[in-house]
């Protein structure tokens, strides 16, 4: 057997969200991460993106020996259900990492179903080939790790999400000293997060968060809604305390947000004083200043309990002029629209809303520029991929790892589907795969595809103009007058006149001999222009009876 490892980007690299990575060596698979990634604003009807595995997996599915995931936020963990119908491979994770992905099995009707074997932090595990030391990293969820992957063709040290944090909430700063010890034995690749990599400086503390909330609960005249990623365990812990330090009643809102605040309690993960948690219909009949409600929606999905708010299309309660909202996040890279539009709305019916521009209520999980030059330095790699972000932040990533003393030859910069080999110590391109996108739609998964996505985004902009033609096959004339319905092209009113208008022209069509329903179909679509400086989808069913 060749020592020659494949290093296999499914998802990740060039775009935040949806990570993926395979290892291949051999005739052997591990599988690092599944996650998925939510829809930019013209992806019309799509719940949400997976990682395009089918192509590659295709004929490879019995040689995955394991799945580790790193820690449980959905970019990491939501594809779970998605390649388990795919793989029959155990899953590996910490705890919390496991729960929530058992969470995620139960939502999608597989509850019982898949081998998941919990590990700790400072674990090693035999997968395979493959000698997979677990390792406790900080970030913004608990129970994160990085993994050292030894394998034949030598030690791999792969850094998800990161960052360090000197006074992390939990007490359990990043294993400074495992990856020391990586370097003592020789790192032949580090793959790392570049998320923040065009942030100079630290990120800051997780502790700064307590006494902005402080600020907030003092301050707030009513009603405390909370927005933040139904995930984020230690921000749930924040609001929590902010709550018993503050003599509110705290209730969890949104079936994703309930289901992993119970897991947490029952875990230990998260601590809420007994007589501090209750219902929200026990929360909607207390006075505003004794309540905090915490949901999701921090990243302005329509669906989201803040998007609803947003909207005034929430079923169990609105919002009051007298609310305060706390946005504890920052958008997501492709979301700001999608939050400024959230946020605008919620302003524009009377809410007093806080996000991190006011007061630091939200800090990033991501490791920044100078602690990304500190993980380079403890590892001290032979050779670095730069994973986890858009290519400008791949790019970046590179570059301080060049100032870091890394050899620019031994730093490849690629995106999804790019397969890169390590044998010898040394990177080299391998074949291209497919890496892009799946969308599911509601039980739709892969059906549609981007030709289907660029006619929504058409009907989106311009409508549509149905005409239905009847005519008779011997005469070649009309039956009756074409029947015309139109719909998000012109306003009603315009439609009135305008249809009466087109029905002569169709007839005028038609009576100079043209029965061809593609000819009409563009004489009809240039018409529509000329009258009205508009382009709109136009479709004309036609029958010869």
């Amino acid at each position: 057997m060749s020592k020659k490892l494949k290093i296999v980007p499914l998802g990740g690299l060039g775009e935040v969200g949806k990570n993926m990575m395979a290892y291949e060596y051999g005739e052997n698979i591990l599988i690092v991460d599944v996650g998925i990634m939510f829809p930019e604003n013209d992806m019309l009807g799509v719940d949400y993106i997976i990682p395009d595995f089918e192509a590659y997996l295709n004929d490879k599915a019995d040689l995955v020996r394991g799945i580790v995931i790193t820690h449980g936020h959905e970019d990491h963990i939501g594809a779970i259900s998605h390649i388990l119908q795919k793989v029959s491979a155990p899953v590996y994770g910490t705890p919390l990492t496991m729960g929530l992905a058992e969470v995620k099995m139960k939502r999608n009707k597989m509850a019982g179903q898949g081998d998941f074997q919990t590990v700790q932090a400072g674990d090693t595990v035999n997968i395979g080939p493959f000698k997979v030391e677990l390792f406790h990293v900080c970030h913004s969820i608990p129970d994160s790790v990085g993994l050292g992957i030894t394998s034949p063709a030598g030690l791999v040290v792969h850094v998800s999400d990161y960052k360090f944090d000197h006074t992390p909430v939990d007490g359990w700063p990043t294993d400074y000293a495992k990856l020391a010890e990586f370097s003592q034995r020789g790192v032949d690749l580090l793959l790392a997060d570049s998320t923040n990599a065009t942030r100079p400086g630290w990120t800051r503390s997780e502790m700064v968060i307590g006494p902005a909330l402080d600020t907030v609960f003092e301050n707030a005249p009513a009603r405390i809604i909370v927005a933040s990623f139904a995930s984020q365990i230690s921000r749930m812990q924040q609001v929590a305390d902010a709550a018993v330090k503050h003599g509110r009643k705290l209730a969890f809102v949104g079936m994703s947000m309930v289901d992993n605040s119970k897991l947490a309690i029952k875990m230990g993960y998260l601590d809420v004083p007994v007589n501090t948690l209750v219902s929200l219909e026990q929360a909607l009949g207390m006075k505003g200043k004794d309540v905090v409600l915490m949901g999701t929606g921090s990243q302005g999905e329509p669906s989201s309990i803040m998007g609803r708010l947003a909207t005034g299309t929430n079923r169990h309660f609105g919002l009051k002029s007298d609310d305060t909202i706390v946005l504890s996040s920052h958008p997501i890279p492709g979301n700001e629209e999608s939050v400024n539009k959230t946020l605008n709305s919620l302003l524009r019916r009377g809410a007093t809303v806080i996000d991190d521009t006011l007061l630091p209520i939200h800090v990033s999980g991501h490791a920044s520029q100078e602690e990304m030059k500190l993980l380079l330095n403890l590892v001290r790699p032979k050779n670095f991929i730069p994973m986890h972000g858009e290519l400008h932040m791949l790019k970046r990533h590179a570059l301080l790892a060049e100032e870091m003393g890394v050899d620019p030859e031994n730093i490849q910069i690629v995106e999804n589907g790019q397969v890169i080999e390590l044998a010898d110590g040394k990177l080299n391109l391998g074949e291209r795969i497919p890496g892009g996108y799946v969308f599911v739609d509601g039980h739709s998964i892969g059906d549609i595809d981007h030709k289907v996505m660029r006619e929504r985004e058409r009907l989106a902009q311009g409508g549509i103009f149905l005409i239905d033609l009847n005519i008779d096959k011997f005469t070649g004339k009309l039956m009756h007058d074409p029947e015309i319905i139109t719909r998000g092209f012109v306003s009603p009113e315009e439609a009135e006149a305008l249809i009466p208008v087109v029905q002569k022209k169709v007839v005028d069509l038609i009576d100079g001999g043209l029965d061809d329903r593609n000819t009409i179909m563009n004489a009809i679509r240039s018409f529509l222009y000329n009258e009205t400086k508009r382009k709109t989808m136009v479709f004309i069913t036609l029958s010869k009876v």
